[in-house]
């Protein structure tokens, strides 16, 4: 069959480690052959970001706004030994934070299900899809070091000169003082994406924070989203017959445990964070997650939900074989490009993002996994593959469906 043709290219961004791997073999092995593929390509690696001041983020970041979809690798966020590795300038902030602040909107996560592989949470009959805010929080917050006894004051200081003040702790010693902040237009962009997405999936939507213990910051993200359902989306919900309420983070856990799943859990950006792990590897594994950020303005990125399986990369560069999943990395690429097809009109590119995505669970359906599914399918024999044999079993199978 002859490629199918791009019109518009792609923001793709390569990451670290394993992951950095698979997405080359998933570019050999299921793009290339099928996909004239256009990209304009922007290297994550942490050497890369090291060597342009995390500029080459930005970059991204910004072509995405240019072009309108990205698809992204995992990447590393570096901590104190990763500074140590890499020989880094200095501690750069993650890159999922920095693109996510550029561009706002909503995380959509929701878990990749197959049939011989079923949810640890007994109650659980369909996916849960987690809505996380994409802007400010932990990921934009500013900390400092406190090295000795004194007092700490947040201050705020108006363009009209008038200056707002508390005092936060008087230090009787050492510490550390961490500042966030959030924006009203982002929280504002955050909520209508969810009560859209909840009307678009015809499911509940829910909406959890600490407002009784934060009365300001939480509370202002309750408002916000009050505010604006009863506005503009009531009537909406009462027609579609589906609901919205807010609860406490940790009664929506509570609740959430004893669910029967199928609605959208909006949260805030490190609650979705922490959240999005839980549900995938409650569902599975946390390779079977999608994950696309939605900003207010039409641009899509596409990613992996987990990490860069680091354990798995010091193997590979020993020689080591490894069975790395790599169905959301794949996922990644296959909602990239559907979306790229829907708004270039390009049937065929949406008809191959279909059976790419459709091929991945039909191979693990017909027992042919990665160890890590190996280890909780009800597949009484599973073909355990390895990396590679993994990606060319998709490969086959996309054939067939081909």
């Amino acid at each position: 069959m002859s490629k199918i043709q791009m019109t518009t290219p792609l923001v793709e961004m390569d990451g670290d480690e394993m992951t950095r791997i698979l997405w080359q073999m998933i570019k050999e092995e299921l793009l290339f052959p099928y996909i004239d593929l256009k990209t304009e390509y922007y290297d994550l690696g942490l050497k890369k970001r090291n060597e342009t001041n995390d500029q080459i983020t930005v970059d991204s970041a910004n072509a995405t706004k240019k072009y309108g979809v990205a698809v992204k690798c995992a990447t590393i966020t570096p901590n104190a030994a990763r500074m140590e590795e890499y020989d880094l300038k200095e501690m750069w902030k993650s890159p999922n934070g920095t693109i996510r602040a550029i561009l706002d909107g909503t995380v959509f996560r929701a878990p990749i299900v197959v049939n011989n592989i079923k949810p640890n949470v007994r109650t659980w009959e369909k996916p849960i899809t987690i809505a996380r805010h994409a802007y400010g929080d932990v990921y934009k917050s500013v900390e400092i070091d406190v090295p000795s006894a004194g007092t700490a004051k947040l201050v705020f200081t108006g363009d009209d000169g008038k200056v707002i003040e508390e005092t936060i702790h008087e230090f009787d010693g050492p510490g550390v003082l961490q500042g966030q902040h959030n924006l009203d237009k982002s929280i504002e962009s955050f909520a209508r994406s969810c009560f859209n997405y909840a009307l678009d999936t015809k499911q509940d939507l829910w909406f959890a924070t600490k407002d009784t213990i934060s009365k300001k910051y939480d509370h202002t993200f309750k408002d916000i989203f009050e505010e604006i359902f009863n506005a503009e989306f009531k009537s909406k919900f009462d027609e579609a017959g589906i609901v919205y309420f807010y609860t406490l983070i940790d009664d929506a856990v509570a609740r959430v445990m004893k669910s029967k799943g199928g609605y959208i859990w909006a949260c805030k950006n490190y609650d979705g964070d922490v959240m999005s792990d839980m549900i995938s590897s409650a569902f599975g594994s946390l390779a079977m997650m999608t994950s696309v950020l939605c900003s207010p303005d039409g641009n899509y990125e596409y990613e992996a939900a987990h990490g860069t399986v680091q354990r798995h990369y010091y193997k590979h560069l020993n020689g080591e074989e490894t069975s790395t999943n790599s169905v959301a990395t794949i996922f990644a690429w296959s909602g990239a490009l559907r979306k790229r097809g829907e708004l270039d009109g390009i049937s065929e590119l949406v008809d191959f993002a279909n059976k790419l995505e459709k091929a991945c669970i039909d191979t693990i359906e017909a027992g042919k996994m990665t160890k890590d599914l190996a280890l909780i399918t009800d597949e009484k024999n599973p073909t355990v593959l390895n990396s590679r044999d993994f990606i060319i079993a998709i490969r086959e199978t996309l054939e067939g469906l081909l």
